[in-house]
């Protein structure tokens, strides 16, 4: 997920940050309402939550689209950047350099998927505004559901790899601490992550949703300093380039895929941006640019991450850099920090769900209490999860073939050819059945592939 792996959109002004405050402001506004309803109507004038009301309407109005071609793509490629850049040498290394036509080639397929939304999104511009939204129009009630069952396991997932990636960089942040509690049988490793998570445990209890935009921000700045610092190891860090990398293993081909579909998985906030800009029409232009900018990325890092380390390159290109030089350091300690600022925006969807089913009486506080409850007991079952299933590129390999497959490549086809039946011409039809059975491939085989590996990698714990 990528990143991404965060799914909230980034701009300078809070309403454009996400849905979730969006969403957040709408829950407001249902509340004035009903409180309104215990006014006086017989009054000569209007009552203070009512003016309350408009104030919001007229901010809100005020407010609206307004994000620019360059801010749009500046907000996408934040997107997609993300978690996934770590893998992409690994995967390069293992794949053999001919993969590179493969990364290549799902960064094409994305970006056309990111058109075809932004095609469904003009179709019903007023009705749809969420990928759920899509998937019912698409589909039905039953559309909706699948969408929100793949979105949630995805960001599940996503924030389990995320855990894992925080468990295997801490060590070498905090190299030399010792942790031992005599009556605690855990690692320090675990320790430390343990002690992460906890720490980012009071996040999650926000009260106002629309005050995590700070943290998407932070996101994509740990995620440029961790591309900057392995160009820097390069160029400056004396670690010659020139590794072996071999022209192509076919049989890793099925678990690479998984990886590098992951890096370009975003698709679930692009109606986001899509509402949030002025020119709904350059969507596409957006889109085309964003994925051409993100492929060159990933093409670069790939390249210099495993040349610089051939097959002794990790399955995280930080956990190779050497020990001693400050962009390690700076790398590595923008890979702890990204899991934290990740925790509490990727929640924010379960958070505005759950309030919109907690009873209407019940007040501010509980429903405070309830919301970071809920969060935290989900964060303690992620971080149980992580520490159990240590094993970081089968996980997002994984994720990506079961997961970011369909929601990139298979159900945005299938929601433009429903939506459009019949008013496409036959290549159009021909060039997204295509796609689909391309997505159902690479999910078959690299679902298969990873999880195989990842039960053997389990197995072998246990066994040592």
């Amino acid at each position: 997920m990528a990143s991404p792996r965060c799914w909230s959109v980034v701009c300078p002004k809070p309403r454009q940050v996400a849905s979730e405050s969006v969403h957040g402001a709408q829950l407001a506004l249902q509340r004035l309402s009903r409180r309104c309803e215990t006014c006086d109507v017989e009054a000569s004038t209007p009552c203070s939550c009512r003016k309350e009301a408009v104030a919001r309407d007229t901010e809100e109005d005020s407010s609206g689209p307004n994000s620019s071609f360059a801010h749009s793509v500046i907000n996408m490629v934040g997107m997609l950047i993300g978690l996934g850049q770590l893998s992409t040498p690994y995967a390069l290394e293992n794949g053999g350099w001919a993969s590179v036509f493969l990364l290549i080639g799902l960064g094409v397929m994305c970006a056309y998927t990111a058109h075809i939304i932004g095609r469904c999104l003009d179709e019903d511009s007023a009705g749809s505004k969420t990928y759920q939204d899509i998937g019912k129009r698409a589909f039905g009630v039953k559309g909706r559901v699948i969408a929100s069952t793949f979105t949630y396991l995805e960001i599940f997932l996503a924030l389990v790899s995320y855990t894992i990636s925080l468990s295997d960089n801490l060590p070498l942040v905090f190299a030399g601490v010792h942790l031992h509690l005599p009556w605690l049988h855990l690692s320090a490793t675990q320790l430390l992550t343990i002690i992460a998570v906890l720490l980012a445990l009071p996040s999650l209890w926000l009260r106002d949703l629309s005050s995590i935009s700070f943290l998407s921000f932070a996101g994509i700045i740990m995620s440029l300093l961790i591309f900057g610092s392995v160009v820097c190891a390069a160029a400056f860090g004396r670690v010659s380039l020139g590794k072996h990398i071999p022209v192509l293993q076919l049989e890793k081909i099925p678990a690479v895929s998984g990886l590098y579909m992951f890096s370009y998985a975003g698709h679930i906030v692009f109606p986001n941006i899509y509402a949030a800009m002025k020119d709904t029409s350059s969507f596409t232009k957006v889109s085309v640019t964003s994925f051409a900018v993100v492929t060159a990325l990933y093409v670069a890092l790939a390249f210099v991450g495993s040349s610089l380390f051939g097959a002794a390159v990790n399955s995280q290109i930080t956990l190779s850099m050497p020990p001693h030089l400050v962009v390690t350091k700076v790398a590595l300690w923008a890979t702890v920090l990204t899991p934290v600022t990740k925790y509490a925006l990727e929640f924010a969807p379960f958070a505005i769900q759950l309030q919109h089913h907690l009873p209407e009486g019940m007040g501010p506080r509980a429903r405070m209490f309830v919301r970071g409850g809920v969060g935290s007991a989900a964060l303690l079952v992620i971080l149980a999860l992580a520490l159990c299933v240590p094993y970081f590129q089968y996980v997002l390999s994984l994720t990506g073939s079961l997961v970011s497959v369909a929601i990139s490549v298979i159900f945005p086809c299938a929601f433009y050819l429903k939506i459009y039946w019949g008013r496409v011409p036959m290549s159009t039809v021909t060039i997204n059945v295509v796609l689909i059975l391309t997505g159902v491939v690479l999910a078959v085989v690299g679902t298969i592939s990873s999880a195989m590996s990842l039960v053997q990698s389990i197995q072998r714990g246990h066994a040592a």
